[in-house]
């Protein structure tokens, strides 16, 4: 499976500029790699002097680019919805509607980028896929998207089905949709859809979870507003289960201030270079393709029944902890992180929380 590298920072500290020079760096050492962007600015064709489609095209040995465009991602994922329409449905509905008729509503368009980068994943054309996003709170919630849609998936799917509702239409249900669907509401094909769904949720979160699968980097300078938003995101990020590999200062020389303010992750400094001389930019950054020893964003000792979750950028006074029954759920700045206790926690209440070393540690 491919590594997915992505760079998290202040608008303006170049994270474009270092995504592509990541990208030719791995490209250098005989990796596949596709540099992805979704960004609808022209900033990154410039610097790579093509003009981006949305479909990959090769730009140099190893290389290849593309631009996830909203619009066209729309067009064909709906094509694929008319497909399982016809498959399970005894009349199909959306038939005649087009993709090119459809207008993207809020919060689609990033759950379409995430579903692409997904099928570039799986297409085993690639060793390493460098996301270009925008690096900010909005990029991290689509990160974080198969975590949040699993617990709807599994808090609403027990509400209703322990629900006095649902235990008194559940009879009715059958007839109802075997009227509707081709498939029986008993049957296993009525579960294949479903079932699908929780995998690559599933997969999604163990990808996530997997610093050798994905892996971003803080791109920062010495601007006291791109240090502090880079502490923001990092903290951000280890509530959603991404791990922060490293900071890259760039161009900048207060790399000893960097290195305290984002201890203990490793710091590259990247010197100031011009557009068409990568190479001191590439040379500069670190070794992708070696995970680095940072900690867990998420730590389980089931022997000193405790929970811990490192969250530098946060204090305890930011921080909301509750529990429902067997999963707690910890929310810090604009994200949440939903915990599923193992067995030998499931039945333990908690009993009390407390930061140490930039740990939330919860006690149960």
């Amino acid at each position: 499976m491919p590594l997915i590298l992505t760079f998290l920072g202040k608008g303006g500290t170049g994270r474009t500029t270092i995504a592509i020079a990541a990208a030719k760096r791995l490209a250098s050492q005989g990796q596949r790699v596709l540099l992805a962007t979704d960004d609808s600015q022209p900033g990154l064709g410039l610097l790579l002097d093509t003009s981006l489609t949305a479909d990959p095209q090769e730009i140099a040995t190893n290389l290849q680019v593309v631009q996830l465009k909203t619009s066209t991602l729309l067009e064909r994922n709906w094509d694929e919805v008319k497909k399982l329409e016809a498959q399970y449905l005894r009349t199909p509905i959306i038939k005649d509607v087009y993709g090119q008729e459809l207008v993207v509503l809020p919060g689609m368009d990033k759950a379409l980028v995430l579903n692409a980068l997904r099928e570039y994943d799986a297409s085993g054309k690639y060793d390493a896929i460098v996301y270009d996003g925008s690096g900010d709170s909005s990029m991290l919630r689509v990160l974080g998207m198969p975590e949040s849609l699993s617990w709807y998936a599994r808090r609403f799917g027990k509400l209703l089905t322990d629900s006095d509702l649902g235990k008194t239409v559940s009879p009715f249900l059958q007839p109802l949709l075997a009227s509707i669907f081709n498939v029986s509401w008993t049957g296993d094909n009525f579960s294949q859809p479903s079932s699908k769904v929780t995998n690559i949720l599933e997969q999604g979160k163990a990808a996530l979870a997997d610093p050798k699968r994905l892996a971003a980097y803080l791109v920062v300078t010495d601007n006291p507003a791109s240090m502090a938003t880079a502490r923001y995101l990092w903290g951000s990020s280890q509530l959603i289960g991404l791990t922060i590999a490293g900071a890259i200062a760039n161009q900048t020389t207060a790399t000893e201030a960097i290195k305290t303010e984002f201890s203990p992750l490793p710091v590259s400094t990247v010197p100031t270079a011009t557009p068409s001389d990568w190479q001191p930019i590439m040379e500069a950054l670190p070794d992708f393709t070696q995970p680095a020893s940072v900690p867990k964003p998420l730590e389980i000792d089931v022997a000193a029944r405790q929970v811990r979750v490192f969250l530098p950028g946060f204090d305890k006074k930011q921080v909301k902890l509750t529990q429902s029954g067997g999963e707690i759920t910890i929310e810090a700045g604009d994200h949440r992180r939903n915990i599923i206790l193992p067995p030998g926690l499931s039945g333990k209440t908690v009993t009390g929380a407390k930061f140490q070393q930039g740990y939330l540690i919860v006690s149960l």
